[in-house]
């Protein structure tokens, strides 16, 4: 056996779950890497790709660009606490797989970080209108002060959902140095 690294294992996940024709949300677009392997996957269908940051809009964009995929991405410059109103009520039923990559932009300004408020108030609402197997893929990055608060409100707050309702999984190397990212995973059952 191979154990996938942290990011590998994020996009696996997402593999698993969506089809050409799905929609798919990128919660903190960044760099553009997800938006980018999103779009990839769901050919038929489409990609909203949100970030705080213009210089992560921009940087999505231009990768985009670079990779002819445009056309399949909407690219939103608010938090992802506002996804719910940004993907239209008739798509709700497509949206089969969401991504965050918690903690600050790679290369940017490291005082600007996700905030536990946006990013708990972000799965509540993909909650409430994906379907039956949608699924929401945290990674967290939590070597920095602001991602250990994070860290902490964010698990105890999947620790919380209602096995009923959800599953919850959680990918995590525990003898690395240096507070790696770890995997949080939500499945809607």
């Amino acid at each position: 056996m191979k154990l996938r690294g942290v990011l590998p294992f994020a996009r696996f996940l997402l593999e698993e779950v969506l089809e050409p024709g799905d929609i798919a949300i990128d919660c903190t677009a960044g760099n553009g890497h997800d938006s980018v392997f999103l779009a990839k996957l769901v050919p038929a269908g489409h990609v909203y790709s949100f970030d705080i940051q213009i210089e992560a809009i921009e940087n999505t964009r231009t990768r985009l660009e670079e990779h002819d995929l445009s056309h399949r991405v909407t690219l939103i410059h608010e938090g992802h606490e506002t996804v719910k109103q940004h993907i239209p009520v008739s798509d709700y039923s497509k949206v089969h797989a969401a991504i965050f990559n918690l903690g600050y932009l790679p290369g940017g300004d490291k005082t600007i970080v996700t905030e536990p408020s946006s990013t708990i108030q972000a799965i509540d609402s993909l909650l409430t209108f994906m379907p039956r197997g949608g699924t929401i893929v945290l990674v967290i990055y939590h070597g920095h002060e602001k991602g250990k608060i994070e860290k902490e409100y964010v698990e105890a707050y999947t620790e919380s959902l209602d096995q009923q309702h959800v599953h919850v999984l959680k990918y995590q190397f525990i003898n690395q140095d240096q507070s790696p990212p770890f995997v949080i995973a939500i499945e809607k059952r």
